[in-house]
């Protein structure tokens, strides 16, 4: 049998800007972001986790056991002080405005000056400004291929690189299927709008801008986005959104309560009782889809994603 592939090391990546150097794999690793925290353990890396924080939801099912031995750092944004006690080999980092140039965690030279390199998922840096605020703006259109590209690099870090080129093979068959399914349906200017949270209940919601995860899902499924700003979720009245008229609305649902409207009930029941929204072509059919919020943000999710959305528009009337 031909020997399984392995890391040459020294590792040499440019990742988000910064050069890493890897002599070995690491033995141990924090993670600051679910995406990231779910990719190790899809890696089958759980017992290499010291600690994880910044959830949005529970775990996924298949790693609830794994996770179940791994100690939260935070359900939130963790401590400096607590990601450096555990002295990890490595930080692996889904936001850049959690550990970054302007971190509210720290930056990547606080840890490297402590010794710990940090590692930041591509996906929020591969054609995208960080600069503009918590949320950054995109320049191009985000596509997976920045998610496999973390996933890859991942498991070359850690020394697994045949785990890494099998997980990205499963996941891009389900990206077509998903895609070829809302092609047979052969849409006609159907449009929809991504609804993730809102501060208040009665102010205007963060939705879905142009060239994130559920812009590329929309373009993939033969959807056009109603919002056009190409901020990360930009903040949009319900009367422009009223006004565009969306075919289908898309509701995130998640774990996190840091507003009132991170419920999904108080989502649904503002839907069916705002004056003006609940006037929606959307609402008044029942076009509507709920995805698991961390579905939205990219992550190994928006495959599921993409499948819950797809196989909804099949049951949809939107020729």
């Amino acid at each position: 049998m031909p020997a399984l592939a392995q890391t040459s090391y020294p590792l040499h990546l440019s990742n988000c800007g910064v050069d890493l150097t890897f002599e070995a794999a690491p033995q141990s690793v924090v993670s600051v972001g679910q995406a990231a925290t779910e990719i190790l353990y899809a890696l089958d890396l759980g017992d290499r986790v010291l600690g994880t924080s910044v959830w949005f939801s529970s775990v996924l099912p298949q790693f609830e056991a794994v996770n179940a031995g791994v100690p939260r750092l935070a359900d939130n944004d963790p401590s400096f002080e607590s990601v450096v006690a555990l002295r990890p080999g490595l930080v692996a980092v889904q936001y850049e405005w959690h550990i970054g140039p302007q971190g509210i965690v720290a930056t990547r030279e606080q840890f490297a000056d402590l010794g710990i390199p940090t590692y930041t998922l591509p996906s929020d840096c591969v054609g995208k400004d960080n600069s503009t605020g918590s949320d950054g703006t995109r320049l191009d259109m985000y596509t997976m291929d920045s998610l496999y590209q973390g996933v890859e690099e991942l498991a070359q870090i850690f020394d697994v690189p045949e785990r890494g080129t099998a997980m990205v093979a499963a996941l891009r068959e389900r990206e077509a299927a998903a895609i070829a399914t809302a092609g047979a349906l052969a849409l006609d200017d159907a449009s929809a709008v991504f609804w993730f949270s809102s501060a208040e209940m009665d102010i205007d919601p963060y939705v879905a801008g142009q060239g994130g995860a559920p812009a590329y899902m929309m373009q993939a499924l033969g959807l056009r986005n109603v919002v056009e700003s190409n901020e990360e979720w930009p903040v949009v009245a319900w009367e422009t959104i009223a006004r565009a008229n969306p075919s289908v609305i898309v509701l995130a649902r998640m774990d996190r309560r840091r507003f009132e409207a991170d419920d999904i009930e108080r989502k649904l029941e503002f839907l069916r009782t705002d004056p003006v929204v609940s006037q929606m072509e959307a609402v008044r059919e029942g076009r509507i889809v709920i995805l698991d919020a961390h579905g939205m943000d990219p992550s190994i999710r928006n495959i599921d994603a993409l499948e819950t959305l797809s196989a909804a528009l099949a049951g949809f009337d939107l020729q």
